[in-house]
């Protein structure tokens, strides 16, 4: 019995076919990066969003703040996200590397220099990463070089940018739906469900260690008896 079957047992039959009609929804055709946040208020806000719409994967540049979230704003769903950390000497260029080498074009959010529009922007020519940077500053020099395409949200007041927080849901407001009404193969696939449900799972379960030990052990205990019997 593969391990995702085999702890489902230890979960109510209702909560599992939730864990499965969510999954349905998700995507990692669009993920975010988020450069140096250290509001815990608006990285917390950021994760929430990310998680009501369906984006499951959030990159975390730590340079010189540690990334930190409030657990009063993000309400727990944080356990339903996969998290990637960089925090080597030269993060936003690992985060950037990493991306590309994965498939993504890098788009990063700025409301100066010859940008796109978000209404303007297309979201079907390819896997996206959107970076948002710093509260104070923006995005860094090393994502300005390396950004293959610049997005903004049109504003018409005196201000010159939105919180981080809300123009985070601006931005992936637009682009998920303009996803979903696309042909795009924006779900994920079947290998990619199962890892993640497995993540779910474990969250889910108390002692979920445990369980997996017990699982792992019947396993090997099996495998040695159909050894011993040939």
């Amino acid at each position: 019995m593969p391990l995702n079957r085999y702890l489902e047992q230890f979960v109510h039959d209702k909560r599992v076919e939730l864990l499965r009609q969510k999954l349905l929804q998700r995507t990692r055709y669009l993920c975010i990066c988020l450069e140096d946040i250290y509001q815990s208020q608006n990285a917390s806000a950021v994760l929430r969003t990310c998680e009501a719409f369906g984006i499951q994967d959030v990159h975390i540049v730590e340079d010189k703040n540690k990334y930190q979230i409030n657990p009063m704003v993000v309400k727990g769903s944080v356990k339903w996200l996969s998290l990637y950390k960089y925090n080597s000497p030269q993060p936003s260029y690992d985060a950037v590397q990493y991306l590309k080498n994965h498939g993504y074009r890098i788009v990063a959010t700025s409301p100066y220099g010859d940008n796109v529009a978000l209404e303007d922007f297309d979201i079907t020519k390819g896997k996206t990463a959107v970076f948002f940077g710093t509260e104070y500053s923006g995005i860094s020099d090393t994502v300005r070089k390396n950004a293959d395409e610049f997005i903004t949200v049109p504003m018409f007041g005196f201000v010159e940018s939105f919180n981080i927080s809300v123009s985070a849901a601006i931005i992936l407001h637009q682009l998920i739906m303009q996803l979903r009404k696309s042909t795009v193969a924006w779900q994920l696939s079947e290998d990619e469900q199962n890892t993640i449900m497995l993540q779910w799972l474990r969250s889910t379960i108390r002692s979920a260690d445990k369980i997996i030990e017990l699982y792992e052990t019947l396993q090997n205990h099996n495998q040695n008896n159909e050894i011993n019997n040939e």
